[in-house]
């Protein structure tokens, strides 16, 4: 199939899942992309997959009652969210060990509840791998308005999210409200994990979340600019593996992970100055690990100056 073809397919009223998959695929590709740098500077990664676990008590629900997947995956992810934020104050256990409690033990809640839904097998497989076909209006209008929700609230703290991202136990120490922007970046990823499942799955969303951000990072050392490069990987990635998929019969959520790694890779070869090909040229050994020096937004008053280093081991996040 030519893309001509495929863009003459997204206007033929029999095919109108088609244009509501690419608004869904590439609107959650843009907030995962944009969420996902405030977690791969935090290095916690852990979390994206996490979160997809804890949502699915909340879509299984909604499932079953008939509502909105969305609406139900928000609760049940911001209620967990809100449990790990309470229970990692204990400095006895790491915030990682917290996670892995609650999200596995929702994920475990959801699968118990879908088990007693007619269709069981083939509901667990559409949360699991998502399904392009299965979207109605009303959740592309939730979509839209939580997208535009989450990137009202990274416009509004951004500077705060990047000051707890690159030093916490300083941000803490001069009187930032680490818990409650703890908490607030908990939302902001369950609401991107949440709007990302029905096209890409609940198992591979963790991709949107930090494959683009990734990637991003391999090309820039300006967070101004990884910022913008991120959301632009996420949704082109989302509009080539739709067509692909559309045009050769692939599962729409693995061919969208798979461009995504591919440019990932592209990245870590031709990243102009901490890809492979760029090392290579300058002389340095292409395997030593080099962070690089990441500036802040233009004008962020985080707590680390105009430039800072990103730390290679980040604080497993006691708040």
């Amino acid at each position: 199939m030519t893309p001509v073809e495929f863009f003459t397919d997204l206007f033929n009223p029999e095919l109108s899942f088609l244009p509501k998959a690419l608004a869904v695929a590439v609107m959650s590709s843009v907030i995962c992309g944009i969420v996902g740098c405030y977690v791969v500077l935090r290095g916690m990664a852990f979390i994206g997959d996490a979160v997809a676990h804890a949502v699915f008590p909340g879509l299984a629900v909604a499932f079953v009652l008939g509502g909105s997947l969305v609406i139900g995956g928000t609760v049940a992810g911001v209620l967990t969210a809100v449990l790990v934020a309470v229970f990692s104050q204990n400095r006895r256990l790491k915030e990682d060990s917290i996670i892995g409690i609650f999200f596995v033990a929702a994920f475990a809640l959801g699968v118990v509840i879908i088990s007693r839904a007619p269709g069981y097998a083939g509901s667990l497989q559409q949360f699991l791998f998502g399904s392009i076909t299965g979207i109605p209006d009303s959740d592309l209008y939730v979509v839209g308005i939580t997208g535009l929700a989450v990137l009202a609230v990274v416009f509004l703290l951004h500077k705060e999210l990047v000051t707890i991202s690159l030093d916490r136990e300083s941000a803490r120490a001069l009187g930032v409200k680490v818990f409650w922007l703890d908490l607030v970046l908990y939302v902001l990823v369950t609401l991107a994990v949440v709007i990302s499942v029905q096209t890409i799955g609940n198992i591979l969303v963790l991709a949107l979340l930090i494959t683009p951000a990734s990637t991003a990072r391999l090309l820039t050392d300006r967070l101004s600019i990884m910022m913008v490069l991120a959301p632009l990987i996420g949704g082109v990635s989302a509009l080539v593996g739709l067509y692909v998929s559309w045009s050769w019969d692939f599962p729409t959520g693995g061919t969208i992970v798979l461009v995504l790694t591919a440019a990932f890779l592209l990245g870590w070869f031709l990243g102009p100055r901490h890809g492979l090909v760029g090392r290579l040229r300058r002389g340095r050994t292409p395997l030593v690990d080099d962070p690089g020096v990441l500036a802040p937004a233009d004008g962020a008053a985080v707590l680390v100056g105009a430039h800072a280093d990103v730390p290679e081991a980040v604080d497993g996040g006691r708040a």
